[in-house]
């Protein structure tokens, strides 16, 4: 089993600038990595350019990295597509992953997702072929872990009375006004399932203007970011950025040095939720 990463460094909506800022990314100190094979919001094939140009510079060979891609419905891809529309959705599943492997330049990736099921309210026949479809990768050694994102608790909820294997990772977009999605980590926590959050910064920018977080932020000596991606991990997330400034990138990778106190931990829990 792959070791599980502190920090994901998120890959999309970076376009040409994509592979100078995963190389970035690896050079700063990141060594886990989103990507996903939807080029609408990816360029997949440039997080391959970086990887291949850090693995030849000697900052890190294949061993040291997480590689997470993602599986991605044809709603969700525009025409720039990496299987067959027409074939079965179990040969879409693995003809994409064989094109990320492709671009990625690995016989494997640490963590495959299905990239949001196909109806926003329930788990439908559609995601049971493709779940399955995505564990005879997985048996077939091309990927370690499987996980789901954008989900619902009713979607994870739908999935368990299927009596399915639940995945390993939850990925969601992470909104304070929420309680931090406090629901599916709920169902997580319960699990033994590592949530994953994103946009935890531009998902919430009143709470990084918020005067209470400001103050904690300046007590332990920290910048509002800081103390939001500490909150993340002391509460059992594992957060991802996908900064493209590079002083970002070393504020956030510093932020793994910081301990909030359960009552930091408290605070923030209940800032916005």
């Amino acid at each position: 089993m792959p070791i599980l990463p502190d920090f994901l460094y998120g890959t999309a909506w970076k376009e040409d600038r994509t592979a100078a800022l995963t190389e970035l990314a690896l050079r700063t100190g990141f060594r886990a990595i989103d990507t996903a094979n939807q080029r609408r919001h990816y360029f997949e094939a440039g997080v391959g350019e970086a990887l291949a140009a850090a693995y030849r510079a000697g900052i890190v060979t294949r061993d040291d990295l997480f590689l997470q891609t993602k599986f991605t419905y044809q709603r969700g891809q525009d025409h720039r597509l990496p299987y067959d529309p027409a074939a079965s959705l179990a040969v879409q599943v693995a003809q994409s992953l064989a094109s990320s492997l492709e671009h990625l330049g690995t016989d494997h990736v640490d963590s495959f997702v299905l990239h949001g099921p196909s109806s926003s309210y329930d788990w439908t026949d559609a995601d049971a072929e493709v779940w399955e479809a995505m564990r005879k990768e997985r048996d077939a050694g091309r990927t370690r872990l499987l996980g789901v994102s954008n989900v619902s608790l009713q979607h994870l909820e739908q999935l368990e009375s299927a009596n399915a294997e639940l995945p390993a990772f939850v990925q969601n977009r992470c909104f304070a006004r929420v309680g931090w999605d406090r629901e599916v980590r709920t169902f997580c926590n319960r699990h033994k399932i590592t949530y994953q959050g994103f946009s935890l910064l531009t998902a919430n920018p009143e709470v990084l203007q918020h005067p209470p977080l400001i103050a904690l932020a300046a007590q332990m000596k920290a910048t509002p970011a800081q103390v939001v991606f500490a909150f993340a991990r002391a509460v059992g997330m594992l957060p991802l950025t996908g900064t493209s400034n590079a002083t970002h990138m070393r504020e956030d990778l510093a932020s793994l040095n910081l301990t909030p106190t359960p009552e930091v931990v408290q605070a923030i829990e209940s800032m916005a939720g």
